[in-house]
């Protein structure tokens, strides 16, 4: 059931009950010890009852790999899962749990693109990155171009967020054209990040062009801003495109 709520100008607008209509989130940070999410196995397991509680069924972690900072392997990350579905099967959550990964767009990336090392994707070879909010890479397109021949389907993690695309709606386009799937952030519908960032997903949504969702949850002040994303209109808008989400 949807509520329904009066908006400043007295007119009615849809509220969501809970984010089930997405059921799976594919972008957190909610695995214990392994970048700025959570850091320990006591708030993993605090986030993942409070996902349960907003609707999810299954949460797909995607720790940060960044060659600089966050030099994660496949093999860490597994461990870590192995982990916190150990504990949560203990306290008696039901919640399908997996991970991937947010690559970030570097030179180490590229690198374990061109050698075939192995990279942690989500449901159809679907491969999460980010690059720098500030600057666009110079091997944006270089990059795109090598995850799809390698068989990856790009996913553009919160391209809300990039301050280089601010008045370059047409570049996003563009990116799009080349293959490159679209995830913008569900806290961005309220402003959470910047004016910018809303103003931004609000025209993606506007254009069709969102594939996937997602929390991007480090930390309960993420979830506690869930909730408000909840009675934004853009979600409603957002939950009609054909997501890819349940599929996953």
């Amino acid at each position: 059931m949807k509520r329904f709520f009066k908006n400043l100008f007295g007119s009615e607008e849809v509220a969501e009950e809970s984010f089930s209509t997405l059921g799976v989130d594919m972008h957190s940070h909610i695995l214990p010890g392994l970048d700025d999410g959570s850091d320990s196995l006591e708030r993993s397991l605090e986030l993942v009852q409070v996902m349960k509680s907003l609707g999810y069924h299954k949460l797909i972690m995607t720790p940060h790999i960044m060659s600089d900072f966050y030099r994660n392997t496949p093999e860490g990350i597994r461990e870590k899962l192995a982990l916190l579905q150990n504990a949560v099967k203990e306290a008696g959550i039901e919640m399908e749990l997996a991970c991937a990964a947010e690559y970030y767009l570097d030179e180490g990336f590229l690198e374990k693109l061109d050698t075939g090392q192995e990279l942690l994707t989500f449901g159809d070879n679907y491969i999460l990155f980010e690059t720098s909010f500030l600057n666009e890479p110079l091997n944006l397109r270089e990059a795109i171009f090598k995850m799809r021949s390698k068989g990856y389907k790009p996913v553009l993690a919160h391209p809300e967020r990039y301050t280089y695309f601010y008045g370059k709606f047409d570049n996003l386009v563009e990116l799009r054209e080349q293959g490159v799937l679209f995830q913008p952030n569900l806290n961005s519908l309220t402003g959470y990040y910047s004016a910018g960032a809303k103003n931004i997903v609000e025209k993606l949504i506007d254009n069709g062009m969102v594939d996937f969702l997602g929390s991007d949850t480090h930390g309960l002040k993420h979830t506690d801003s869930l909730q408000r994303v909840l009675s934004s209109k853009y979600l409603s808008k957002a939950f009609a495109l054909p997501l890819r989400n349940s599929q996953l």
